[in-house]
């Protein structure tokens, strides 16, 4: 469960930066990287961000701890 929780929170770090980096200089580096929103791995990549900040959630109660 700690390799989950390790993947997760790296795909949380990704999507982060890559919101500020849309933010700051309207560039998008998932999309960059990977060749676009029309990309099918650029979109696989968003979904598993996605599921990352929803897997997130779930770990919110574990930070009080």
């Amino acid at each position: 469960m700690k390799s989950l929780n390790l993947v997760a929170f790296i795909l949380l770090i990704v999507g982060g930066l890559n919101w500020l980096l849309v933010g700051l200089f309207e560039w998008d580096l998932v999309g960059g990287i990977f060749g676009g929103m029309d990309s099918i791995i650029a979109k696989i990549v968003y979904i598993l961000v996605g599921l990352a900040a929803i897997y997130g959630i779930r770990l919110l109660p574990k930070i009080k701890e």
